[in-house]
């Protein structure tokens, strides 16, 4: 299994939403880096779902379940989309400041890569971030 984060404006598509939708296609991706991330995700993968520019903050879980298919939100062959579902609203979120905060989390991709969409997330680091909010 391998581990991942979504980012999300949460005025755009919280997990809220998620939560009543049952299930969503993650698309609209332009992001190369992202595009190779989603291409990578299998069924069955954990997501977690972070609320971006307001909040910044890891919120839910989320499934993938659905791997990746082309994008319906443009022709272009390149572009692909998976669908999720909902697993779980954390106890408690988990903030980017309170991972900055953490020398731990110093090379995940949230804090290096801030600005991926769709990022891996070892293992190690979904751990401990499971820990925190628990």
């Amino acid at each position: 299994m391998n581990y991942w984060l979504v980012k999300s404006e949460p005025d755009v598509y919280s997990f809220d939403q998620l939560l009543k939708d049952k299930i969503t296609t993650w698309d609209g991706v332009r992001n190369y880096a992202s595009r190779l991330n989603l291409l990578e995700m299998k069924k069955g993968d954990n997501v977690f779902f972070y609320h971006s520019n307001q909040g910044t903050e890891i919120v839910g879980i989320a499934s993938v379940v659905k791997q990746a298919y082309q994008d319906s939100t443009t022709t272009d062959k390149r572009w692909v989309a998976v669908d999720l579902k909902p697993v779980k609203k954390l106890k408690r979120s988990v903030t980017l400041t309170e991972i900055k905060s953490r020398k731990e989390f110093a090379n995940m991709d949230l804090v290096r890569i801030s600005r991926l969409s769709v990022q891996k997330v070892k293992k190690e680091d979904w751990d401990k971030i499971m820990e925190i909010c628990n």
